[in-house]
């Protein structure tokens, strides 16, 4: 059997966590606590709730929130839509503002467009030359109708970390509500949403090593009875998400949160170390430069693009795991829209790797990264003139 690339695809899905897997089966089979949460007359279905509502803790306890405040989803793709269609739509007005940004996740700008199609009018915001989207850009892109904010806490393709409480000081002076995806800032990003000015915001479990297929999203008291449910029968989840709730995920997705609060400062402290150990290695060659903010970023996430030459990017593919833009970018093979906004074009775009580390990354993997790179690129010799 052939070896496995070196793993550093972190920002596109994490592996699930052991620990996790473990309560994640002890929810399946006969002998499991396999009840249907909403089954409130017998034993079983009491379990799956209590398994639900402790799950449903440990969330809220990770982000600052309380446990009422958090609605299950199937991922931070469905809490996007949720967030942005149900506000939109519960104001019963197909018209109004909404700001967001060109550097945002497909699921906010494909569902940011769907509302144009239906006469609400959007304004994407510019990143600038770090990669942030600037309270002073959302203040002056604000109007009277603006009814709705929505810009993600860390990007997906640069690592850099948004000014979230300072953003949404400004949205709240103006009544709008503010959303924020936070898929990729959960565990990494110290959040509190009792003291953030934030009304929505995104989670993925599949991010932050639970599995794929749960997510979940915080609904703060200025949104409450303004989001209409998207997905109808039943009236789970408090009237704004349906659906029989899936016991084994929504368990495991509450212990990932539970282990990354626990671990929170010494791995952000472990990957910093490991981030540097990277840096120190490849920022050294010619041509190499970081994209967005050196400071206001976390450490797990890089994005490398190399000078002009023929960077052999398929024979490093070989060997590590990374990818040249965001998952969704990847399938459909188009420029990163990122980069683009970041006033790359699609010659540089190609020559850029995101870079991202996790809980399993080790020293020796950086090493050997640096090693495979730095062999990718001398044997492109016109990268070198």
């Amino acid at each position: 059997m052939n070896k496995r690339p070196l793993y550093f695809d972190y920002a596109a899905t994490t592996p699930v966590d052991e620990r996790v897997i473990k309560v994640m089966i002890e929810c399946l089979g006969f002998n499991g606590n396999f009840g249907n949460p909403a089954s409130s007359s017998h034993a079983f279905g009491q379990q799956a709730r209590q398994s639900v509502e402790l799950a449903r803790r440990q969330v809220a306890e990770l982000v600052g929130a309380t446990p009422e405040q958090i609605v299950w989803t199937s991922g931070a793709t469905e809490s996007n839509n949720l967030a942005l269609k149900g506000v939109a739509q519960a104001r019963g007005a197909a018209d109004g503002h909404i700001i967001t940004s060109q550097i945002e996740h497909k699921a906010i700008l494909d569902t940011a467009r769907q509302l144009q199609q239906a006469g609400v009018a959007v304004t994407y915001l510019v990143p600038d030359a770090d990669g942030l989207i600037t309270p002073q850009a959302v203040s002056e892109a604000m109007r009277e109708d603006t009814f709705l904010v929505s810009l993600m806490l860390v990007n997906n393709e640069l690592g850099t970390v948004n000014d979230i409480p300072a953003i949404g000081q400004v949205v709240r002076e103006r009544q709008a509500l503010f959303h924020v995806d936070a898929a990729q800032g959960a565990g990494k990003v110290a959040i509190d949403l009792a003291e953030w000015p934030v009304d929505l915001m995104s989670f993925s479990a599949h991010k932050l090593y639970g599995p794929k297929g749960i997510g979940a999203l915080y609904v703060g008291p200025r949104a409450q009875q303004r989001v209409l449910a998207q997905i109808h029968g039943g009236g789970h989840e408090g009237g704004l998400r349906s659906g029989t709730l899936a016991t084994h995920q929504i368990v495991a997705m509450g212990e990932a949160f539970a282990l990354a609060s626990a671990a929170f400062a010494e791995e952000k402290t472990r990957i910093v170390v490991l981030r540097e150990r990277l840096l120190d290695q490849l920022l050294g060659m010619p041509g190499v430069r970081l994209n967005g903010s050196p400071e206001q970023r976390i450490p797990h996430t890089l994005s490398l693009t190399f000078s002009e030459g023929e960077f052999n990017s398929t024979a490093l593919l070989a060997s590590i795991a990374f990818s040249a833009t965001s998952a969704c970018n990847s399938a459909s093979n188009t420029p990163s829209h990122v980069l683009l906004a970041l006033g790359h074009d699609a010659r540089s775009a190609g020559r850029t790797i995101r870079l991202s580390l996790g809980r399993f990354t080790t020293e020796q993997d950086i090493d050997q990264a640096a090693q495979l790179i730095k062999a990718a690129c001398a044997s492109a010799p016109a990268f070198w003139q």
